[in-house]
């Protein structure tokens, strides 16, 4: 897997504050069984005039034009950029799955639900927290503007053009970001420990790994 150092990408915004993991990807979608195939999903009450189900095709959607996911120049957009206690709700880990295959790369906000923030790091979305002013100067810029930004993982800064950005975040969690780990890649980083604490666990208790 090639290591992501940086991001570079159309910046659509939502200028909302609460948006919650239903508004994200409604209840009607989680009954699929698989990790992929949400995009489609993504904001879809907003997106979309009537209701979607599962396995419904976009075709079939009555798609709502003034969504800015929907406007030409933000459908490739992989920043998103919004307010404040973004991801709260439910823990549903097809939020950052929606996101994620709808192309979106990087969320900023001025704070996210707990839960929703660690999933993102354990599925390849980076969320970067500023404070509330960094923000609003981000909207004024980036609001119907169709303008991009590049955020460099490595320095942790977020270039717009105009000004550079620095942002903070958990080295280890960046990690999983820049190199593509999940829960299990993490766990084998530490795999000779782990079969070293097995053997002398062997030798200590030899009874817990007998057979009948």
């Amino acid at each position: 897997m090639t290591n992501i150092n940086s991001i570079k990408g159309i910046v659509a915004s939502i200028d909302r504050d609460n948006i919650d993991t239903d508004q994200i990807i409604p209840t009607e979608y989680l009954k699929s069984i698989k990790k992929f195939g949400f995009g489609e999903y993504l904001f879809d009450g907003w997106r979309f005039h009537n209701q979607g189900k599962l396995g419904m095709s976009i075709d079939q959607r009555d798609l709502n034009h003034d969504f800015i996911l929907n406007k030409e120049t933000y459908a490739n957009s992989s920043v998103l950029l919004t307010r404040d206690n973004f991801g709260c709700g439910s823990s549903r880990e097809h939020a950052v799955w929606a996101l994620r295959d709808f192309g979106i790369k990087a969320v900023i906000a001025s704070s996210f639900g707990d839960i929703f923030y660690n999933n993102c790091f354990k599925n390849g979305v980076l969320p970067i927290v500023l404070n509330k002013d960094q923000i609003q100067d981000l909207f004024l810029q980036y609001e119907n503007s169709g303008s991009d930004m590049t955020i460099n993982l490595e320095t942790k800064l977020i270039d717009t053009g105009n000004n550079q950005i620095s942002f903070d975040v958990d080295d280890n969690l960046l990690e999983r970001i820049i190199y593509g780990l999940d829960d299990v890649d993490i766990t084998l980083k530490h795999k000779d420990l782990i079969k070293r604490f097995e053997e002398e666990r062997m030798k200590e208790k030899p009874w817990i790994f007998a057979h009948d």
